[in-house]
C-alpha cells in the first residue's frame, strides 16, 4: 500500500474508491491489529482528502452562484 504522502495527488473519485476498499477490508476483520491500524490511518487520510475536495467544490459553486445572482436578478 502506498504511503500517505500520495493521497494529496488523488482525485476525489480515486480517494473515495480506495476508502471504500479499505472499509470493506476492515469490515472483513481478517487483518492483523497492525494491518488494521495502518488501514484505519490511511482511511482517515483518504476521508480528509475527500472532505477537502467537497469543500473546494462547494466553494466553487458558491462563487459561481455569487457571480450569477446579480445578473439573474436584473440589477
Amino acid at each position: 500500500m502506498p504511503v500517505n504522502d500520495d493521497i494529496a495527488e488523488l482525485s476525489y473519485e480515486e480517494a473515495r474508491d480506495e476508502l471504500i476498499r479499505i472499509v470493506a477490508e476492515l469490515e472483513q476483520g481478517s487483518s492483523t491489529l497492525e494491518q488494521s491500524l495502518t488501514l484505519w490511518e490511511r482511511g482517515e487520510s483518504l476521508a480528509r482528502r475527500c472532505e477537502e475536495w467537497l469543500i473546494g467544490a462547494k466553494a466553487r459553486l458558491d462563487a459561481a452562484r455569487a457571480g450569477v445572482e446579480p445578473a439573474a436578478s436584473g440589477e
